[in-house]
């Protein structure tokens, strides 16, 4: 036998089976060279240690590690020149090198050398799950899952791209082939196999990472404004009385319908803190007055801070942690209280206010506790979002912060369902990883950070369409975490039901509309149209009344069987944020959208002109159909318009990075959905974007 160790190179994609014996290696190499029609390299051992045993009945032992090495390197060179594209190993050399560390705790330095050496493009680690199978030359059953750990633990300490294998013989097959496809797809891309390895373990499909390196090429075509949507154009305005007359009308109708409440809570309190966490880092008390730094940094957020700190509903834990921190805090100069009182206020060490999630800070100051905006979210829901005395409370958060929100839930919760005589279901869930997106250089590039790995970055909010689109529910009303306010909860429940009863009307024309296309009625066809352009804002194409009978049934199912999201607009007094606008898309269609700042051309004078003369803002107040004419979820992803994405720009270790956020949830995430504006009361619109907001009447005790 030749004694060569050296893999021959090629251009073939080269993926080797690894793992434990009896673990199905060479069943799914025969599969998938099969079902390539390519080569595939056996396992030596088998027929030499076999061989060995039928002429002298002895079994393996540590001499043959390297004659297995050389044996199995010159079966693969060998396949390797018969190949078509791909080839598939059985096993490699570092099985061998495993084997002879776990079982005579040696490897020879020419094998071991040798497998670290060798290089594939992918490495199936076959799981354990598959029937133990006896023969003459396997070891017994009992602990496999340890050695499993050993192949597993060599192929992390030698940096070999892996992805385990697991399922009957059929599902590995197929879960393979799935993989090979994508390795190749990956590999044409430019990415390395340890490249691909991340990629799949984030669970990121290939073609959206393809379609975010075009976009940070190509760049992200600005939103065309046609015109702000105003009090009777685009916009719904509606009397006292008429509020009172939609939500009486939710009310006699919710009993048959499942809803839910749906908080976007993942995000931590970081900007709320800024101006602190910039006051704490630029800030030297023994050189410089608080009034000086105010002064010379033009900062008035710190000057409001400061004057009305004893209002804050956190003022008192706070002042008495300073106490026992400082026994004597009370005799220290004023700069140095407030001083002390903000870095206890940031610090990881004590409260770490910059660090938590908004959702879980003291809000609201009352006689009997103080309440976060958790708590009060729990209010509301039974308030406004109950059916049959049962409501349903659902938060995105990041998987590090659940605990403290279930902690405060379970606290307040039995008494807020005593007061409202509703039982609260809270739910959970995480913005998933796979829809987080690359990040690149100023070059367009991967961005790699300084173990060469690929920068991923979460999506932005606009993932969270992925969490809406698992509720099992009717109605869905949409609130941000911090929108909730300490007084007046009974008018802004009215409000929130008014919402959902102009929904839940114009659900049941739709409905209605849509099955009588189905059953052949259409004499109304007219009708419907006027229904369509008056009530639900729809801009028929200039061609529709060309169209045939049948073009304009399946048009007008078309337009009408999508997500409708009714959305509470306040009068615009320059709060930061998205406004109701018509837009005109890449197509020509002219459509109800909520439009940020940053999606417009500020340099066209015409788009700027319009973006200033909106009346109105969004406070992201929304109420949701999710179900369709036949009571079938919608598949919400597939009403997103992908084109409305955010580029924005990054640093990581002090290097420039561009990131890429989906279209917004209620901006692109929406966009093809009916969309219905309604102007609402500044009442219903409190947020708090930093923490002076706190200092606000909405959230100071009455």
């Amino acid at each position: 036998m030749e004694k060569n160790l050296k893999q021959e190179q090629s251009e073939i994609i080269r993926i080797a089976l690894f793992g434990p014996e009896s673990t199905g290696k060479t069943t799914l190499a025969i599969q998938l060279a099969e079902h390539f029609n390519t080569a595939w390299a056996p396992e030596f051992a088998r027929d030499y240690l076999q061989e060995k045993w039928d002429k002298k009945e002895q079994i393996c032992d540590v001499d043959d590690m390297l004659p297995i090495a050389y044996g199995q390197t010159k079966l693969e060179n060998d396949a390797l020149s018969i190949a078509n594209k791909y080839l598939f190993c059985d096993t490699n050399l570092m099985v061998t090198k495993v084997f002879s560390e776990v079982y005579y705790n040696f490897c020879d330095p020419l094998l071991d050398k040798a497998a670290r050496k060798h290089k594939y493009d992918l490495i199936f680690l076959t799981d354990i799950d598959v029937p133990w199978e006896k023969d003459d030359l396997r070891d017994k059953v009992e602990g496999r899952e340890s050695v499993f750990a050993v192949f597993k633990e060599a192929l992390i300490k030698n940096n070999k791209p892996f992805i385990t294998l697991s399922g009957d013989k059929d599902l590995r097959l197929k879960k393979a082939v799935a993989i090979i496809d994508d390795l190749e797809k990956a590999l044409k891309m430019g990415f390395s196999s340890q490249d691909f390895v991340q990629i799949y373990e984030y669970g990121i499909p290939l073609e959206n990472i393809q379609k975010q390196l075009t976009i940070f090429k190509k760049g992200i075509s600005k939103t065309i404004l046609v015109e702000p949507a105003t009090a009777s154009n685009g916009l719904l305005k509606i009397s006292a009385k008429d509020f009172q007359q939609k939500a009486q009308f939710f009310d006699d109708n919710k009993s048959t319908l499942k809803l839910n409440k749906f908080v976007p809570a993942s995000g931590a309190a970081s900007r709320m803190f800024k101006f602190l966490s910039e006051f704490l880092n630029d800030f030297d008390i023994e050189k410089e007055s608080i009034n000086a730094y105010i002064n010379r940094k033009k900062d008035s957020e710190l000057s409001i801070f400061i004057v009305g700190m004893n209002k804050f509903p956190f003022f008192k834990a706070v002042y008495e942690k300073l106490k026992e921190t400082f026994p004597d805090f009370d005799s220290l100069e004023r700069d140095y209280k407030n001083y002390y009182f903000i870095k206890l206020l940031l610090s990881s060490d004590y409260f770490d206010y910059a660090n938590k999630p908004k959702g879980v800070l003291p809000f609201h100051k009352y006689k009997t506790h103080i309440a976060t905006a958790v708590e009060e979210h729990l209010h509301e829901c039974a308030f406004y979002a109950s059916s049959n005395g049962v409501s349903n409370l659902h938060f995105t958060v990041s998987e590090a912060h659940q605990i403290q929100f279930e902690e405060i839930i379970k606290s307040v919760k039995s008494n807020v369902e005593k007061e409202s005589a509703t039982n609260i279901n809270t739910s959970y869930s995480f913005q998933n990883k796979s829809t987080d997106t690359i990040a690149v250089d100023l070059k367009n590039k991967p961005f790699r950070d300084k173990n060469d790995k690929l920068v991923f970055r979460p999506g932005g909010h606009g993932a969270l369409i992925e969490n809406l689109n698992n509720l099992d529910a009717d109605i869905v009303f949409i609130k941000n975490i911090d929108n909730v306010i300490q007084n007046h909860i009974e008018s802004i429940a009215l409000y929130k039901k008014a919402l959902a009863g102009i929904l839940v009307e114009l659900q049941q024309s739709v409905f209605q509309n849509l099955n009588e296309i189905d059953n052949g009625r259409i004499e109304h066809l007219d009708e419907i149209v006027d229904f369509a352009k008056n009530k639900l804002n729809v801009v028929f194409i200039d061609d529709f009344s060309k169209f045939t009978l049948e073009n304009k049934t399946n048009y007008i199912k078309y337009i009408l069987d999508r997500p409708i999201r009714i959305c509470g607009m306040v009068k615009n007094e320059g709060e930061p944020g998205g406004g109701p606008f018509w837009i005109q898309d890449s197509k020509g269609t002219v459509s109800l959208q909520i439009v940020e700042t940053s999606q417009v051309d500020l340099t066209n004078a015409n788009q700027a002109k319009i973006l200033a003369n909106a009346t109105h803002f969004n406070p992201v107040d929304l109420v949701c159909g999710i179900k369709n004419y036949k009571n079938e979820r919608f598949n919400l992803t597939q009403f997103v318009d992908h084109n409305s994405g955010f580029i924005v720009e990054k640093t990581q270790n002090g290097k420039p990075l561009k990131g890429y956020e989906l279209p917004g949830l209620w901006n692109g995430a929406m966009a093809k959905w009916i969309t219905v504006f309604v102007e609402v009361p500044l009442i219903s619109f409190s947020p708090v974007k930093t923490v002076n907001d706190l200092l606000k009447d909405s959230h100071q005790p009455t």
